[in-house]
């Protein structure tokens, strides 16, 4: 829509307030609503004012005025305000030059586009992230000077089958066991269902949903793949409306990683391919059914995959989920069908604009907008500098003998490992302005500064079971 429509769109909805949605720097969708007679077409312009030192990761104080301009491609209609209520995604800018500013992860995504189509490598980036959470019925934690602890529930936990429920009626998924039964033991189809329906009536096609590996609730809904920074976009709506939906019904939703010991965690598969003048660039003669072209692509997204996972795996609870041994995608190989390799080439179909790649490190705690860009700039150094990614490995990477094994790349055991990394290896984000090395220090010092070390300084409360009575 243009700005005129965008008017036009709130008029006949009857509109009284316009919520304007950016993201911060780690990763959460922020906002602030105007009154509908507030939004002119000027606006889309000139923007409007906030306090960008309020925001993680943003401006100090003695600069902290900025702008919101709202794109007016991403106006949709609330489903959850009480009162009718337009979104709109906005840029984020300086209020005296009206530059883009440099740490808006969204600009990242759209200078890693432009540079996409710089390169006459080709044209579009689609992306395909298949993130999976978990649906909680309870969820309590804290964490001070004398006491740490969260307590977690699902009506769904196998840990349940003993309570009285009075009456407990039993179907609760074994650990490992929730892919997929169908009802009663799959009590959260008809949520999901909902949750489906009302993505698609934002505009966002989905391909599937189903109860994912995990008792209490894990689940997923794959979107169809779509370009780069809209794929971002979209991926922050498909969060808004699942927690909203669970918020409902009276549950809570969850991306972390690792929040249930003893079972799966929550990943998030991204499938990437390039296309130019609408024709898929991935597909070819080569392994798998690949290009030289999309071989090379891998070939650089396991050359930078121990920086990338700084931007992909951004969380200590992460690295919970990534542990050698325990059925997660650690070992930097790629394969064909084979699950079990970090990178692989899904063989559903031969269609070449099936063709893709998937990365299978990433999870759903990532800012999409940088995770997304970093993976793009690290296949596309590949494609420029012909990296060769190696033999493929289609054995069982957890039946390989420890000489086999010693030979196969890993990737960071800790966030701390990540972003020092990310510190070592960061040239290939650097081209073409996408990545600043502002954006890259100020990535580094946040995290180590707000995440590595408030958890490293903190007692953990399995360390008092192993060490209290030494």
């Amino acid at each position: 829509m243009t700005p005129k429509q965008v008017l036009e769109f709130a008029e006949k909805n009857g509109t009284k307030m316009v919520d304007l949605r950016f993201m911060d720097f780690p990763g959460l969708w922020q906002h602030f609503s105007v009154p509908l007679h507030e939004l002119e077409e000027a606006t889309f312009e000139e923007g409007l004012g906030f306090d960008g030192s309020s925001i993680r990761g943003w401006q100090a104080i003695h600069a902290s005025d900025m702008i919101v301009i709202p794109d007016p491609t991403t106006a949709l209609m609330d489903p959850f305000a009480q009162h009718p209520t337009l979104i709109m995604i906005c840029n984020i800018a300086d209020p005296i030059t009206k530059e883009r500013y440099s740490r808006d992860p969204r600009y990242v995504a759209h200078k890693a586009e432009a540079y996409l189509k710089s390169t006459g490598i080709g044209d579009t980036a689609y992306f395909g992230p298949e993130a999976e959470f978990f649906i909680f019925d309870d969820i309590r934690f804290d964490q001070n000077a004398h006491s740490g602890y969260y307590f977690l529930d699902s009506k769904e936990g196998v840990w349940n089958t003993g309570r009285d429920e009075r009456p407990n009626l039993g179907y609760k998924p074994r650990h490992k066991e929730g892919y997929f039964p169908v009802p009663p033991t799959d009590s959260y189809q008809d949520l999901r269902t909902e949750m489906t329906l009302m993505l698609e009536e934002m505009g966002i096609i989905i391909e599937a949903q189903h109860h994912e590996v995990a008792t209490a609730g894990q689940a997923e809904i794959d979107m169809k793949y779509m370009p780069l920074s809209t794929m971002a976009d979209q991926l922050l709506r498909y969060k808004y409306v699942i927690k909203n939906v669970a918020l409902k019904h009276g549950k809570t939703v969850t991306f972390m990683p690792k929040p249930v010991y003893g079972d799966n965690g929550s990943g998030m598969h991204v499938h990437i391919s390039i296309w130019k003048n609408e024709k898929p660039l991935f597909a070819g003669n080569g392994y798998g059914g690949l290009s030289d072209m999309a071989l090379h692509f891998i070939g650089g997204i396991l050359k930078h995959a121990q920086s990338l996972v700084a931007f992909t795996n951004p969380t200590t609870n992460s690295f919970k989920r990534l542990v050698p041994g325990y059925e997660a995608p650690v070992n930097l190989a790629y394969s064909s069908r084979n699950r079990s390799a970090a990178l692989r080439i899904p063989m559903y179909s031969a269609s070449p604009k099936a063709k893709r790649v998937e990365v299978r490190f990433p999870d759903a705690t990532c800012n999409p907008y940088l995770a997304f860009s970093a993976m793009l700039m690290a296949g596309l150094d590949g494609i420029e500098n012909k990296i060769d990614p190696g033999d493929p490995l289609d054995k069982n990477i957890y039946d390989l003998s420890p000489e086999e094994l010693a030979g196969v790349p890993s990737v960071p055991a800790s966030l701390d490992e990540a972003i020092a990394a990310l510190e070592e290896d960061h040239e290939y984000l650097l081209k073409g302005d996408v990545f600043t090395q502002d954006v890259i220090d100020t990535w580094v010092s946040y995290k180590r500064e707000a995440e590595i070390d408030a958890v490293r300084l903190r007692p953990h409360p399995y360390e008092f079971f192993l060490y209290y009575d030494i």
